[in-house]
């Protein structure tokens, strides 16, 4: 593997569905943060999933792909993140994509561009949520409970607690952190300002900022610095 996750403190995550143009792409690219995530829920295509990566190319950042859709699946990352959704209501979501997936690419894999995360959807008011019918996170305990089978029955990498547009509860958030164990902890949802991200950077190992470089650039840019100094 070329890249080291584990040492991950921010990460921007850019969504190929989304406009952002070429000045405003190099101010994230440029802004220290340790990694730029490309992935999406909806109207994430072969053809987006390609240019935004090779816009992103023009820059010394680790860039790597989370995978919603086979027909989006681009080579030239520096990895790749395969999400479990670990609170999916409907079980197709668990690992029926991924094996359609491995029939379709598993002989021209490079594993150890693999990365998977187990993928905690706490925000029932979004795409991804919808999608996969994902059952409702009611306290702190359901979610350390849920990063363990991740870290501890599963023993994935990465348990990734998505709010996904809401700002999270810092309970559970340390909740999923103490259940996490030695996995890498990734938040990512709702951070608007550097102070939000410093407080999630206190307790997560990644804080993952999206939909803030659409809405205002130049908080985003702010949360790199807020991170690092958590």
């Amino acid at each position: 593997m070329l890249i080291d996750y584990r040492s991950w403190r921010h990460t921007f995550k850019l969504d190929p569905d989304k406009e952002i143009d070429d000045a405003a792409l190099e101010a994230v690219c440029e802004s220290g943060t340790d990694a730029i995530i490309v992935g999406g829920t909806y109207g994430v295509t072969f053809d987006n999933t390609l240019n935004l990566m090779s816009r992103i190319r023009r820059y010394a950042v680790d860039a790597v792909l989370e995978i919603s859709s086979l027909e989006a699946v681009v080579p030239g990352f520096d990895a790749y993140l395969i999400p479990l959704v670990l609170n999916a209501g409907d079980p197709e979501w668990m690992f029926t994509p991924h094996v359609s997936g491995l029939m379709e690419y598993g002989s021209c894999i490079r594993w150890e561009d693999i990365i998977a995360e187990g993928y905690l959807v706490a925000n029932p008011d979004t795409g991804v949520a919808r999608l996969t019918k994902a059952r409702p996170i009611p306290d702190a305990a359901c979610a350390k409970a849920y990063a363990q089978v991740a870290a501890r029955l599963c023993r994935l990498p990465i348990v990734y607690l998505e709010y996904s547009g809401k700002y999270g509860d810092p309970e559970v958030v340390r909740a999923c952190k103490s259940g996490a164990g030695e996995a890498q902890l990734f938040y990512g949802g709702g951070i608007r300002t550097p102070e939000q991200a410093a407080e999630m950077a206190a307790i997560a190992d990644t804080v993952v900022v999206g939909n803030l470089v659409y809405e205002d650039l130049k908080a985003a840019l702010a949360t790199v610095k807020a991170v690092k100094k958590a």
